[in-house]
């Protein structure tokens, strides 16, 4: 009962506040309506600030050559702080340099929003690089996916300029990013999340052992680092560290993060385009996912871990791998969660979760459009909407049609490939380590679990997600290189073909609705767009799923 109501509670928590976190996001990513007032004059400092640089309207192909512009300068910036940290300021603690292979990684993870970690932030990193490369990051990468979104709502709108990508990221970034953060950080830190520049504090243990006691600007990282579908943690064992997560207050309010931007994303779209019925209907489908993915991890991590198999344990203590503070409910609640938005930032060891636990996280992430991440979420799922749009319109025999305007060949093509591009970055990767000593040598679990663990990592890295079996010694060479790869590959094939399309649907003269024309608005295509989305995902995915964790489950049980 303590799972189900607290499922509930996080569910309507995350729910009520993503309404009114869209309206917010609707209003700084639009252009003002009156010539005067806060809003205008935030725009105006904009401009001023930014030049001609944020005053061109753009198409798509504009808007997307500054987006990757852009993320190739960040890219270059956080991979030049992470090489010369130990020359840098702020680094009481004498961190050192990275191996090169490990920098590549980690500025490849935060540029692409996925904040996979190969290594342990409290010791690898300097107070510099968590705040100018990992936190700066952690800030525009989220922003750069909203920008996505408010250009193709702009696009699905009819209108032939996508608005201007510059403008967009400093809209995203002080108009509700930032706002956010200040308020979740100050909650944080009154909930007795630490947050201090000072370095390591020396402390003396009962048997008179000298300990190293890491600390620093936490409050402020963990803010960003949960709203953003960010993930990554000021410490190794992120916010199962009682520094990272205070309390059970602490807690639920960041579980409640992880997924209250990625839901209000739906409602901006709701608002840009003037189509809420039709976000309305996105949301139940996603939402429906959601509770379903929360109530199946909380039933299966109830029964006793295989750990334990054969042992005289009551079937609701499976507590082997959570974070004791909040117990079972919360381990597996926060595993839906983080995996559905495309967060990676953990509540427990997902290592630890029981075999058919650890396949709903990885489902979550398969389908890549539980929410998913900031702005790139609902982009995952609008490649859907259009193959929906496509289908039931070959099944009426009607021209497909979306927003008043023809869906035709070039669209599916676009649409279907970035699709395909997730699996294949998955299956491909996990095919050539699980064959191969690159992946044996490194899993800690052999069989069916090893498997797995392969498997996440690579399904964690397409799905620019971030979390990990930890049983995976992953800081390698092979490792470091193939995951940064599907990091930005799988981050920016959809994003370019999503706007590819919306620019393609702009251009194209509306058809006027008719009696036929299918309305994208009622539960009836909801239940398409269900559809479309779990058999897709199923034909793809489901014979790996029963090689790693379904075969594992059937392994312990008989």
């Amino acid at each position: 009962m303590y799972s189900v109501l607290f499922v509930i509670f996080c569910c309507a928590l995350a729910v009520g506040g993503s309404w009114f976190v869209g309206k917010l996001g609707a209003w700084g990513m639009s252009d003002p309506v009156a010539s005067t007032g806060f809003r205008h004059g935030m725009d105006r400092l904009f401009i001023t600030v930014g030049g001609r640089f944020v005053t061109r309207e753009q198409n798509w192909k504009q808007y997307t050559l500054s987006l990757l512009v852009f993320n190739a300068i960040i890219f270059l910036v956080a991979y030049g702080i992470l090489a010369i940290q130990q020359y840098l300021p702020l680094n009481p603690d004498g961190a050192g340099s990275m191996e090169a292979s490990l920098i590549f990684h980690t500025a490849c993870s935060f540029t692409s929003n996925t904040n996979l970690q190969h290594y342990s932030g409290e010791s690898a990193l300097s107070y510099f690089s968590q705040i100018f490369s990992i936190m700066w990051l952690q800030y525009v990468t989220p922003a750069t996916g909203l920008c996505v979104l408010a250009a193709l709502c702009r696009g699905l709108s009819g209108k032939e300029s996508m608005g201007n990508f510059h403008m967009d990221l400093m809209r995203s970034t002080f108009l509700l990013l930032i706002p956010l953060c200040v308020i979740v950080a100050l909650i944080l830190v009154l909930g007795g999340v630490i947050m201090t520049f000072d370095g390591s504090a020396q402390a003396l243990t009962l048997e008179g052992v000298k300990q190293t006691i890491a600390r620093g600007p936490v409050a402020a990282f963990v803010a960003i680092k949960q709203l953003g579908t960010n993930g990554g943690g000021f410490f190794g064992v992120n916010s199962t560290h009682p520094f990272e997560n205070a309390s059970f207050f602490t807690n639920m309010v960041e579980t409640v993060a992880l997924v209250i931007i990625p839901m209000a994303c739906v409602w901006i779209f709701g608002h840009m385009t003037g189509r809420m019925k039709d976000a309305a209907v996105i949301f139940c489908v996603m939402f429906i996912m959601l509770a379903v993915n929360a109530g199946c991890a909380n039933y299966f991590e109830s029964a006793p871990s295989p750990a334990f198999a054969g042992m005289d344990i009551d079937s609701g203590s499976n507590l082997e791998g959570k974070e004791l503070r909040f117990g079972q409910a919360g381990g597996s609640t926060w595993s839906v969660f983080t995996t559905a938005s495309s967060n990676g930032s953990v509540g427990s060891m997902h290592d630890s979760l029981n075999p058919l636990s650890g396949l709903i996280s990885m489902i979550g992430m398969w389908l890549n459009v539980i929410y998913g991440g900031v702005g790139v979420g609902f982009v995952n799922m609008f490649l859907y909407i259009v193959v929906a749009v496509f289908i039931s319109g070959m099944m009426v025999g009607r021209s497909p049609e979306y927003m008043g305007r023809k869906v035709e060949t070039r669209e599916m093509k676009f649409a279907l490939l970035a699709i395909l591009a997730h699996p294949l970055f998955i299956l491909g990767g996990t095919a050539v380590f699980a064959a191969g000593s690159w992946g044996t040598d490194t899993v800690l679990n052999k069989g069916f679990h090893g498997f797995s663990e392969i498997l996440y990592e690579f399904t964690s890295s397409a799905a620019n997600n971030g979390s990990g079996f930890e049983g995976l010694a992953d800081n390698t060479v092979p490792w470091n290189i193939a995951t940064g790869l599907v990091m930005l590959l799988n981050r920016f094939i959809p994003i370019i073909l999503s706007l590819a399309i919306a620019g393609s649907l702009a251009a194209k003269r509306p058809s006027p609705e008719t009696i036929g024309t299918l309305h994208t608005d009622t539960p009836l295509f909801g239940g398409v767009l269900l559809g479309c989305v779990l058999f897709v995902g199923a034909l793809l995915f489901l014979p790996v799923a029963v090689l790693g964790p379904v075969a594992e489950h059937l392994a312990c049980v008989f």
